[in-house]
C-alpha cells in the first residue's frame, strides 16, 4: 500500500515519533492496538479514521459498559439501539421513528449553526430509516439569561433550531428550556426527530451484496467539521473557539430535496442499504454499512464530490460536511436510483463497491491510501470500566434540612418569584419562532404538557415531550434518573397518550473523573429501573460527554425523550382548565419535598439537599388511573405537577384556559409554602365536569390513587378572575390570573431586549 501522504500531512514514521495522534485524542495504548490490527504503522489518513470511529461520540468507550443495562426490548419494539433510530409498532402495519441527538460543544462555538446542524442530522437519522419526519423537539440548556454570552448563544440557537426546521417544512412542536448557571460556557443543544413509517419500508443501514455499487448522494464535500466527533468528545477550553472549522454549516434546502429523493428511492423496493453521513462523515456511514453487513468496501476517493480543491484523502474521508448520504442497490437498479436524484437536483455519485474481504480501502489518485479491517475500526474499539467515586458533595447533602428556611409568608409574591424564573416562564419567546402547525397534523401545540400530532388517515395520534431536571440528577443521580423517566411519562398520559418508549441523550462532565462516572453509573441505573417499571424500553439515543466549563462539569443531564400513543383523537387532553364550575382534583400525596425545588432555588437561592422521592409502584398506578380517566371521558383537563409544584401547576392551568380557580387544600401538617411549592412526584392536576366529578374521584380511588377534591374553576381571567388558594379553609393566596400570566410572559422577551 502506498504511504504517500500530502505534502503538508506528516508520515507514519512522524506520526509515531511525535505522537501526532494524542491531538486526535488517540491514547498511547491505543495507538498500540492500532499498528497491531495493521500489522504496521498507520498513516496520517488511517490513523485519523480510528481517531473518529474510536472517539466516544462514535464508539461509547466509556459508557458502552452502562448501555448495557438499559431495557431495549418489549413487544412494540421493531428496532432497538444499533440504527440511525430505533421504531415502534403502533398498530395497522405502522410504527413511529424517532431519536435524539446533542450538539453541544458546536453551539458553544458557532451557536446558529451548531443548532441548525443538529436538527439537520437527526431529521437524516430519521429519513435513512425510510420514515417520513412529522416532528421536531428540542431540549436547551443554557447559563444565567443576564448574561450577554448567554443571551447569543440562546438567541443563535433558537434562530439555529427555527431556521432549519422551518425551512424543510417539518414543524418543531415541543420541548424545553433550562437556564442555570451551572451551564455557563457550555450549553446544551439536544434534537429530537419524530418520524412515521409503514412496516414494509423499514430500512437499515447495511452495505449488502459483494459486488454491489456504493452511491454517494447530496452536496459536494468541503472541509468543514472534519473532527468534529473528535471535537465532540474532549471538554470545551478556551482554545475550543478556534475550532469552529469542526462545526459543519446547513443547507435546509439541500436536505428536503435528498430526504425527498431518498424517500422515493425507498419506496421503489430496490435500496439495500442506506445510512445517512452524520459523525465521522464518510468514514462512520461507510464503515458501519461494511460491518453490519459482514463485508468489507473500497472507496474511489477520486469519485467523491469535491467542493474544494486539492482536497486529501484524509479530509474527504472526516469531513462533516452536511446533507450527505450513502445507499447501496444492485448493478441492475443503478439508472433507477440516478433518474431518481438527477429528477430531484441531487448529486448522486458512484463511489465504491462491496467486497468480501472485511477490510476498508481507500483509493486517490490511483494509490491505496488507506486499508483497515472494518471489525477492528467498529468493533473492536477498547472499551472502560472507569473508576467510580462517590462525590463529597453527595454525602454533605445527606445532613441538609431543607426545612430550615424560614417560612414564606407571602405566598403571592413567591409564586410570582417562580412564575418569572426564566426557567419557569412562558417560552413563546422561543417557540413562535418556531412553524409548529406546517403539515397541518399539530394537534396540541408547544406549550402544554407534551405535542400531540395526529396520524393522517386515522384516529391516532402520537404524544411527544422531553423532559430532566438537571438538579435533581445531580443531587441524587439515581432518583433523579427515575423521575426524568417518570415525568416524560406523566407529561405523555396527561396529553391522553399511552407512554411507548424512550431515546435518551445522556449529557454528562468528564468520565475521566471518578465522580462524574458515579454520577453516569447512578443515573442509567434509574432510568434503566423507571423504564422497567412503567414498560417504556430504551430504543435508541445519544451520549455527549466531556461537558465542562472554568467551575466544572454542568449539572448530569440525562433528557428523556418519550413518545406515546393516542389511541382515538377524542382522548387528546390539555393542561388548561376549561369551563368555569369544572371540579379540580389533585392525584398524589404531597410531603415536604423543597430538595432541588425551584421554590428552593429561586426563592432561597439554593440548590442542596436531596431531590423528591419516587416510588415507580405508585407511579405505576396512577399513570394507568388518569389514563384510565382520560380515555373513558371523564377528564376535561390534566396537568402533572413539576416544577414550582401545586402553586405553578394551578397557575400555569388557569393561564392556558384563560380562568380562574377556586382551591381549598388540606395541609396534612405540612407548612403552606412547603404544601405548595414542594416537588413530591405522582401528583396531577385533573379537572372534570360536574356531572363527571364524581364518577372520576370513584375510579381514581378504586385505582388505590391518593385523590383530593380541592376546588372548582372560575370565572374568565379577562373578567378579573383570580387564583384562590386557601390551606385548612384559611385563605393564603390570591392573585388576579392576569397579573400571574404577565409576569409569566413577560420575562424573557424582556430579558432579550
Amino acid at each position: 500500500m502506498s504511504q504517500q501522504v500530502s505534502a503538508k500531512e506528516p508520515n507514519a514514521e512522524q506520526i509515531a515519533e511525535q505522537k501526532i495522534y494524542k491531538q486526535m485524542g488517540v491514547s498511547d495504548s491505543e495507538y498500540e492496538l492500532i499498528c497491531g490490527f495493521l500489522g504496521r504503522k498507520p498513516n496520517y489518513t488511517e490513523i485519523g479514521v480510528f481517531s473518529v470511529m474510536w472517539s466516544e461520540h462514535c464508539a461509547y468507550k466509556n459508557s458502552k459498559p452502562l448501555l448495557r443495562r438499559f431495557p431495549t426490548s418489549g413487544p412494540r419494539v421493531l428496532m432497538g439501539p444499533g440504527e440511525g433510530a430505533g421504531i415502534v409498532d403502533i398498530g395497522d402495519n405502522q410504527a413511529v421513528v424517532f431519536k435524539i441527538e446533542s450538539h453541544n460543544h458546536p453551539s458553544a462555538v458557532e451557536p446558529y449553526q451548531g443548532a441548525a446542524t443538529g436538527v439537520g442530522g437527526i431529521i437524516r437519522d430519521i429519513f435513512s430509516m425510510g420514515a417520513r419526519p412529522v416532528a421536531l423537539l428540542n431540549s436547551l440548556r443554557f447559563g444565567k439569561l443576564e448574561s450577554e454570552r448567554v443571551k447569543y448563544l440562546f438567541e443563535h440557537v433558537v434562530s439555529g433550531i427555527a431556521g432549519y426546521g422551518n425551512c424543510i417544512g417539518i414543524p418543531t412542536v415541543g420541548g424545553e428550556v433550562v437556564f442555570d448557571e451551572n451551564y455557563e460556557g457550555n450549553p446544551l443543544v439536544n434534537a429530537m426527530c419524530v418520524g412515521l413509517i409503514d412496516h414494509d419500508k423499514i430500512q437499515r443501514g447495511v452495505a449488502k451484496g459483494v459486488g454491489n455499487p456504493v452511491f454517494y448522494v447530496g452536496p459536494p464535500t468541503g472541509r468543514d467539521g472534519i473532527h468534529g466527533a473528535t471535537f465532540a468528545s474532549e471538554e470545551l477550553t478556551e482554545e475550543s473557539e478556534a475550532k469552529r472549522t469542526a462545526v459543519q454549516v446547513g443547507d435546509p434546502f439541500m436536505e428536503k430535496l435528498v430526504m425527498e429523493a431518498c424517500l422515493e428511492l425507498i419506496d421503489t423496493g430496490i435500496v439495500l442499504g442506506i445510512q445517512d453521513m452524520g459523525a465521522a462523515g464518510l468514514t462512520c456511514s461507510s464503515a458501519e454499512m461494511a460491518s453490519k453487513a459482514g463485508n468489507g468496501l473500497e472507496l474511489y476517493l477520486d469519485q467523491v464530490p469535491q467542493r474544494e480543491e486539492g482536497m486529501t484523502a484524509y479530509e474527504m474521508m472526516l469531513s462533516e460536511s452536511q446533507e450527505r448520504m450513502l445507499f447501496v442497490v444492485e448493478p441492475k437498479d443503478e439508472a433507477q436510483a440516478r433518474e431518481i436524484f438527477e429528477r430531484w437536483g441531487v448529486i448522486c455519485a458512484k463511489v465504491g463497491k462491496v467486497t468480501d474481504d472485511g477490510r476498508l480501502k481507500l483509493f486517490h489518485h490511483g494509490e491505496l491510501v488507506g486499508d483497515m479491517p472494518v471489525k477492528a475500526l467498529v468493533d473492536e474499539c477498547p472499551i472502560y470500566d472507569k473508576p467510580s467515586a462517590v462525590p463529597a458533595y453527595y454525602e454533605q447533602n445527606a445532613a441538609v434540612d431543607t426545612l430550615r428556611y424560614e417560612e414564606v409568608r407571602d405566598l403571592g409574591g413567591a409564586l410570582e418569584q417562580v412564575l418569572s424564573s426564566p426557567s419557569v416562564a412562558s417560552k413563546a419567546w422561543v417557540y413562535d419562532q418556531y412553524d409548529y402547525m406546517v403539515r397541518t397534523g399539530t394537534a396540541v401545540r408547544p406549550g402544554s404538557d407534551a405535542a400531540v400530532v395526529t396520524v393522517h388517515g386515522t384516529r391516532k395520534a402520537l404524544a411527544m415531550t422531553t423532559d430532566c431536571n438537571g438538579r435533581f440528577v445531580y443531587l441524587d443521580p439515581e432518583v433523579g434518573g427515575r423521575i426524568a423517566v417518570s415525568e416524560a411519562a406523566r407529561n405523555i398520559v396527561c396529553s391522553g397518550a399511552e407512554p411507548l418508549a424512550i431515546t435518551d441523550n445522556l449529557n454528562f462532565g468528564s468520565p475521566e473523573k471518578p465522580d462524574i462516572f458515579w454520577q453516569m453509573e447512578r443515573a442509567v441505573d434509574g432510568m434503566a429501573e423507571a423504564c422497567r417499571e412503567l414498560d417504556t424500553p430504551v430504543i435508541g439515543g445519544n451520549v455527549s460527554l466531556y461537558n465542562e466549563n472554568a467551575k466544572g462539569a454542568i449539572y448530569p443531564t440525562p433528557v428523556v425523550g418519550m413518545v406515546g400513543l393516542v389511541h382515538d383523537v377524542d382522548h387528546i387532553t390539555t393542561q388548561g382548565f376549561k369551563s368555569e364550575g369544572d371540579v379540580i382534583f389533585l392525584l398524589g400525596e404531597t410531603k415536604a419535598e423543597l430538595g432541588g425545588s425551584e421554590f428552593q432555588a429561586v426563592v432561597h437561592g439554593v440548590v442542596e439537599g436531596r431531590p423528591p422521592q419516587l416510588d415507580l409502584a405508585v407511579e405505576k398506578k396512577l399513570l394507568g388511573a388518569v389514563l384510565e380517566a382520560i380515555q373513558g371521558g371523564l377528564v376535561r383537563s390534566a396537568h402533572d405537577l413539576s416544577e414550582g409544584g401545586l402553586a405553578a401547576a394551578l397557575a400555569e392551568s388557569c393561564i392556558s384556559g384563560g380562568l380562574g380557580a377556586n382551591v381549598d387544600v388540606a395541609s396534612g401538617g405540612l407548612r403552606a409554602d412547603v404544601l405548595l411549592f414542594s416537588e413530591s412526584q405522582s401528583r396531577i392536576l385533573l379537572s372534570a365536569s360536574p356531572d363527571k366529578a364524581d364518577a372520576l374521584e370513584r375510579l381514581i380511588a378504586e385505582r388505590g390513587v391518593p385523590v383530593a377534591r380541592i376546588g372548582s374553576v372560575a370565572g374568565a381571567a379577562a373578567g378579573g378572575a383570580g387564583l384562590a388558594i386557601a390551606v385548612d379553609g384559611a385563605s393564603v393566596l390570591n392573585k388576579p390570573v392576569e397579573q400571574l400570566k404577565r409576569v409569566w410572559e413577560d420575562v424573557i422577551p424582556c430579558l432579550m431586549k
